[in-house]
C-alpha cells in the first residue's frame, strides 16, 4: 500500500468506476496523505488531521462506489451509514457512536484474517493429527485377537508398528485428499446464546452492554456437541477452532484499533436529509440540526468507548455524500461544514457512460450475466450495438422518469434476461449459446418506452 501513488490510485479506481476524475483524484490524494502522514518523522504527525470529502452528486452516480472501492485498495476498515438513521442523543435510533464501533468490528475482523494467514500452516498441522486421531487412534491396548493378528499381520510386526504403517498410510490419503467425503464425528463448541438479558440497563451505552455480555459469556462454561460431518468439513471447522487458540486476541485488539484510527474510512450517505433549510425553523429541522451536532464531535476528533477498548477518532476519514436536490451543503451547520474542506461535485452520467460502465470494468453488468449463465454451461454473447442500445433505452427512461443513475441499468438488463435465465436449463441445455443482438434489444425492451407503461422501473 506505501508504494501506491495517486496516479496508481486513480488507476485502480477506473478498472471499476466509469468518469468522475474529479472526485477520484480528491480520494486518491487524501489516500495517499494518510500515508504521507505516517511517514512523517517529527511531531506535527499527530496534529495532521486528513482532509474530509463531501460528494455532492444525485443518485446512482458512483459516490459509494469511489468510496467502498477506495477502502478495498487501501485493505482499510470501512463502513457505510445512513446519516437519516441517526437520532439525536435522547431519542429512540440508532446513536452516532455506533459507527465508530461498526469500523472497530470490522478493523478486528481484518486483522483476525490476516493472523489467521500467519498460523494457517500450523494450525492445518494440529488438524491433520486430529483427524488422523480420529480415523485410526493410536494404541493403547491389544485391540486385536490371536487370529487376527496373524491374518493381519504375517509378519509378526507388533501392534504398536502396526499401527504406526497404518497411520503413515492414512496421512498420505489425507495429503492427497482422498478421504474428504468420507464421515467422522466431532466435538464442536456450541456457540454462546445471542444476548443475555439484564435488567436495569438503561442508563448504559452499547458498548458497556457488549463487554459485559462479552464477560459473561466467556465465564460461563463451555458446551460441545457431537456432529457427524465429511472429513473436508471437519477440517474447516477444526481450523477455525485451532487458528483461534494460536492467535492473542489482546494483540488483535490492539492492532485493530490502531488501524481503525489511522485507516479507517468513514462513509456517510444521506447527509443531505439532515441539513435544515435555513428558511423553516422549529419542527423537525431541530431533530435534524441535533444530529448534526452529535455528529460533529465524532467528525472532529473525540475518543468513543467501544468493547475493544477506546478510539480516537481524529485520524479516520470521512466522506460525506448527498444528493442535495432540496438542500445545499451551505444548510449544514457552519462547524460541520468547516469539517469537510474539500467539496466534488459529481456529474450525472451519459449515455456514453452508460456504454462503458455496461462494456468496461472488470465487474460490468454484462460480464456478471455471462458469469450466471457460464455456471450452467450456456454461453451468453452481445453485439457492440445490442450494448450501445441497451445504454440508449436506461438513459432515454432515466431522462422521462426519474434519474436514478446507472442504477437503471440493473432493472433494464434483468428485464432484458430474466425470459433466459427462466428457460435455463430446461429449455435452454448445457453448451447453448444466446446472441444478445440489437433487435432482440428493441423486441423487449423499446414497447416499454413506447407505451410510455415505466412503472416497474421506478425504485
Amino acid at each position: 500500500m506505501n508504494h501506491l501513488t495517486p496516479k496508481q490510485i486513480v488507476a485502480e479506481l477506473d478498472k471499476y468506476i466509469i468518469g468522475q476524475t474529479e472526485a477520484k483524484r480528491n480520494v486518491a490524494i487524501a489516500l495517499r496523505n494518510r500515508i504521507r502522514r505516517l511517514m512523517v518523522k517529527s511531531d506535527l504527525q499527530k496534529d495532521i488531521v486528513p482532509n474530509n470529502i463531501l460528494m455532492i452528486g444525485s443518485t446512482g452516480v458512483g459516490k459509494t462506489e469511489i468510496a467502498r472501492r477506495l477502502a478495498k485498495i487501501a485493505n482499510a476498515p470501512f463502513t457505510k451509514v445512513e446519516a437519516s438513521k441517526f437520532t439525536e442523543v435522547g431519542y429512540v435510533g440508532r446513536d452516532v457512536e455506533s459507527m465508530v464501533r461498526d469500523l472497530v468490528e470490522h478493523a478486528v475482523n481484518l486483522v483476525k484474517e490476516t493472523k489467521n494467514e500467519e498460523v494457517k500452516e500450523k494450525a492445518a498441522v494440529i488438524v491433520e493429527d486430529m483427524l488422523l486421531d480420529i480415523l485410526i487412534p493410536p494404541v493403547r491396548g491389544t485391540g486385536f485377537s490371536t487370529t487376527q493378528k496373524e491374518n493381519f499381520n504375517p509378519d509378526n510386526a507388533s501392534e504398536q508398528e502396526l499401527n504406526e504403517k497404518t497411520r503413515e498410510r492414512f496421512k498420505e490419503k489425507l495429503k492427497h485428499g482422498e478421504l474428504e467425503d468420507r464421515k467422522i464425528e466431532i466435538n464442536v463448541k456450541q456457540s454462546s446464546p445471542a444476548g443475555i438479558g439484564m435488567v436495569g440497563n438503561g442508563m448504559m451505552d452499547e458498548a458497556s452492554m457488549a463487554g459485559i455480555q462479552d464477560m459473561l459469556s466467556n465465564m460461563m462454561p463451555k458446551r460441545t456437541k457431537k456432529r457427524k460431518v465429511t472429513i473436508s468439513e471437519a477440517r474447516k471447522i477444526l481450523m477455525e477452532e485451532e487458528a483461534a487458540k494460536l492467535i492473542d486476541f489482546d494483540e488483535v485488539k490492539e492492532e485493530a484499533i490502531k488501524l481503525a484510527e489511522n485507516n479507517g474510512i468513514i462513509f456517510i450517505d444521506e447527509i443531505d436529509k439532515i441539513a435544515s433549510s435555513s428558511s423553516k425553523s422549529g419542527g423537525p429541522d431541530v431533530s435534524r440540526e441535533g444530529v448534526q451536532r452529535d455528529l460533529l464531535p465524532i467528525v472532529e476528533g473525540s475518543a468513543v468507548n467501544t468493547k475493544y477498548g477506546l478510539v480516537h477518532t481524529d485520524h479516520v476519514l470521512f466522506i460525506a455524500a448527498g444528493a442535495f436536490h432540496v438542500s445545499k451543503p451551505s444548510d449544514l451547520i457552519p462547524e460541520l461544514q468547516g469539517r469537510f474542506p474539500i467539496r466534488v461535485e459529481l456529474t450525472s452520467l451519459t449515455q456514453e457512460d452508460f456504454y462503458k460502465i455496461l462494456k468496461d470494468p472488470k465487474n460490468a453488468l454484462t460480464k456478471q450475466y455471462q458469469a450466471l449463465f457460464e455456471a450452467e454451461e450456456v454461453y451468453l454473447e452481445y453485439t457492440d450495438d445490442a450494448i450501445q442500445e441497451i445504454a440508449a433505452l436506461a438513459f432515454s427512461i432515466n431522462e422521462e422518469v426519474e434519474n436514478i443513475g446507472a442504477r437503471r441499468l440493473h432493472t433494464v438488463m434483468s428485464h432484458l434476461l430474466n425470459d433466459f435465465l427462466f428457460d435455463v436449463p430446461d429449455s435452454i441445455g448445457p453448451n447453448s449459446k444466446i446472441m444478445i443482438t440489437k433487435d432482440l434489444v428493441n423486441e423487449r425492451l423499446s414497447s416499454l418506452v413506447k407505451n410510455r407503461d415505466l412503472s416497474q422501473f421506478i425504485l
